[in-house]
């Protein structure tokens, strides 16, 4: 029986750049392989989107931010929104990215991690501090992050809910 391609699982980063999509893909590689498990494009309470958010075995929850072109980091002042919705903050980008400005005081380098990625995997380039959670935050996080990964599982299985997820 051929794969009916409405079924197909819910694109990450589907009208972004390629370099977006193979830094995401291996984003999720690296978390992944330590046993962290994320959602792309996930919207925050405050109105925000996380390029990426993924929670572990403790409960942490990571955010990731994509970034792949010069302009698009230097223009984003909106990242300190995403402060308060995770344990964990870092920066994704393409292999060859100058990393100069993720040390510059603008961008709160003892607060943010820094990731290079391509379509295959990622490295780790600084760790990211942990800033934990208020445990209020951290359950309403944490549910709306299971209830996000469930409606999207019902979005695989039933095309026409996809719009809901």
């Amino acid at each position: 029986m051929a794969a009916n391609p409405s079924l197909q699982p819910q694109l990450c980063f589907r009208d972004a750049p390629l370099a977006a999509q193979d830094v995401a893909r291996g984003v999720t590689r690296l978390l992944f392989n330590q046993e962290v498990f994320a959602l792309c494009e996930v919207p925050l309470p405050n109105g925000r989107r996380a390029d990426m958010m993924a929670i572990d075995s403790a409960g942490f929850i990571t955010i990731v931010e994509i970034k792949v072109s010069r302009a698009d980091l230097m223009g984003d002042c909106k990242w300190l929104d995403y402060l308060g919705y995770c344990d964990r903050f870092f920066w994704a980008v393409p292999a060859g990215f100058d990393l100069a400005p993720f040390e510059q005081e603008g961008f709160h380098p003892g607060l943010c991690g820094l990731l290079v990625a391509d379509r295959y995997d990622a490295a780790v380039i600084r760790e990211a501090p942990l800033r934990k959670l208020a445990p209020a935050r951290r359950k309403a996080e944490t549910l709306r992050f299971a209830r996000r990964a469930a409606r999207r599982l019902v979005g695989d299985l039933d095309p026409g809910l996809a719009g809901f997820a």
